[in-house]
């Protein structure tokens, strides 16, 4: 099995800054792209950031210039520093890799994490 494991979700005054961390671990042959989404109940999951195994980097327009994704391919990791956190940043927000685990043959599966929330509030 692959399990994904989020932290650094927490409650910040506007302003402030969190780091998010996610690592996958189990039976993984390779990790291609991975990122961070986010959801506020009742609205559409929407993708804050990915990065490719190239290391090309995208994000929702709304985090451009405060947030930044990173990864570290050799400990199966990705994070996204998050700064100048305002209110609407407020969401529980998801890890998700997409990658080949070590199936017979290996095959290309996403998989997501439990989700932390962040919570931006005076």
């Amino acid at each position: 099995q692959v399990q994904l494991v989020e932290s650094g979700g927490g409650l910040v005054q506007p302003g402030g800054s969190l780091r998010l961390s996610c690592e996958a671990s189990g039976s993984i042959l390779s990790i291609y792209t991975m990122g961070w989404y986010r959801q506020v109940a009742g609205k559409a999951r929407e993708l804050v950031a990915g990065i490719t195994s190239g290391g090309r980097s995208n994000y929702t327009d709304s985090v451009k210039g405060r947030f930044t994704i990173s990864r570290d391919n050799a400990k199966n990791r990705v994070y996204l520093q998050m700064n100048s956190l305002k209110p609407e940043d407020t969401a529980v927000y998801y890890c998700n890799v997409d990658l080949f685990s070590l199936m017979s043959p290996p095959r290309l599966s996403t998989y997501w994490g439990q989700g932390t929330q962040v919570t931006v509030s005076s």
